[in-house]
């Protein structure tokens, strides 16, 4: 449970997934039964600041909103995730447009996200405020491949081009590459099997990543956000995606030998915890209950081993547009979330708590701990001071 360094290039080994509770086929499945907390809690609602928007807008967003809750409910349009990622020609867009009953909701969202990635520079430009609220809606599974490459800049990298040749040489970190892939989504049809196209894909991705980066190499937590990607585009496009979230969000230097980086988002983590839940602070305090152990794996595969896929994906759809800030803020929700009960809980007790109890609190409802998320207080200048 908790993540130890394990060589200048690994870790210890990181909890299983919570997603691998019950097997997955696509990260916007929901096949995960939620608790009788969760099922009695309020419906969803809107993430923020929508009292700034137009009716028109307004309109909009809760349409989408609807949408999510269909969508949550009808996994059978969720199962396109089994098919091949090789080739670098295919599209998800296009690929996964065949489902013969989309709904009025389905078709609008499916209007608005193509125009919005026809559109993408002016979105950014000028309807930037309304993306955000959009993106903190969920992007629609369909249009997750092109629009998270569209985030992160990573559309036409020429890294890419080095792709094929970085394949045909060694690694040093081939060994612990290998030995890790297992570990990866192990009950996902895609990454099942020691020779299965998911296994391979996440082999090369990792393999080339660790020669174009040689300080950092290999470090395991990395593979389960390779792996998501991998679930939504082929490996070129992953790998290119890849490198730019190293270079620009932080990730590269919590993945560094050193993990100077991962100790300065626990120390900051900490001082927010200290300052919002200082009861909760003094009872981890006295119980010897590290930071370390249970939010390391938080900021190192950005709730991937925590949430199962469809909630986790709905974060990471929030990561690749805001950074690491999302991180603290569902980290934040999660511990105001569960104060009551973790302050009557001894060490061994939270350890069982935040491994089989917290992972699925918001299986029927991931709006409601995205809002619960954008509740927390978090001073960017502070944060950085």
């Amino acid at each position: 449970f908790q993540v130890r360094p394990r060589n200048p290039h690994g870790l210890g080994a990181l909890p299983a997934p919570a997603a691998m509770a019950s097997p997955a086929v696509s990260p916007d499945s929901s096949s995960h039964e939620a608790l009788s907390s969760v099922n009695s809690a309020p419906a969803c609602s809107p993430t923020s600041d929508s009292e700034n928007l137009s009716p028109d807008e307004l309109e909009l967003l809760a349409k989408l909103e609807e949408q999510n809750r269909l969508l949550e409910a009808d996994s059978k349009s969720m199962r396109s995730m089994n098919g091949s990622r090789r080739n670098s020609g295919s599209s998800l867009v296009s690929s996964s447009s065949a489902s013969s009953n989309l709904s009025h909701l389905e078709e609008d969202t499916w209007i608005l996200w193509g125009r919005i990635v026809n559109e993408w520079d002016e979105w950014r430009k000028k309807k930037e405020k309304l993306l955000k609220e959009l993106i903190r809606k969920g992007i629609p599974h369909h249009f997750r491949a092109i629009v998270w490459q569209l985030l992160c800049s990573a559309t036409d990298m020429p890294v890419k081009n080095q792709y094929s040749e970085l394949l045909k040489m060694s690694s040093p970190c081939e060994k612990l590459i290998r030995r890790d892939i297992a570990r990866t989504y192990p009950e996902h049809e895609f990454f099942k099997g020691q020779d299965s196209l998911g296994q391979e894909v996440l082999f090369n991705v990792m393999k080339a990543y660790s020669l174009v980066d040689r300080e950092v190499g290999y470090c395991q937590g990395s593979a389960f956000i390779v792996g998501l990607l991998l679930m939504q585009m082929p490996e070129e496009e992953a790998f290119c995606v890849f490198v730019r979230l190293m270079q620009e969000y932080r990730l590269r230097e919590l993945f560094k030998p050193s993990m100077a980086e991962l100790g300065l988002c626990i120390y900051q983590f900490e001082y927010m915890l200290q300052e919002q839940l200082p009861e909760l602070n003094i009872h981890f305090r006295s119980q010897s209950f590290l930071t370390s152990m249970y939010a390391s794996s938080w900021f190192l595969t950005l709730f991937l081993t925590t949430f199962p896929l469809p909630v986790a994906t709905r974060v990471f759809d929030i990561f690749m547009y805001e950074g690491l800030e999302i991180v603290f803020r569902v980290g934040m929700a999660l511990l105001q979330f569960n104060q009551a009960e973790l302050v009557q809980l001894d060490m061994e007790g939270m350890s069982q708590y935040f491994q089989k109890v917290i992972p699925h609190q918001f299986d029927s409802c991931p709006d409601k701990l995205i809002l619960r998320a954008f509740q927390v207080k978090y001073n960017p200048k502070k944060m950085k001071r």
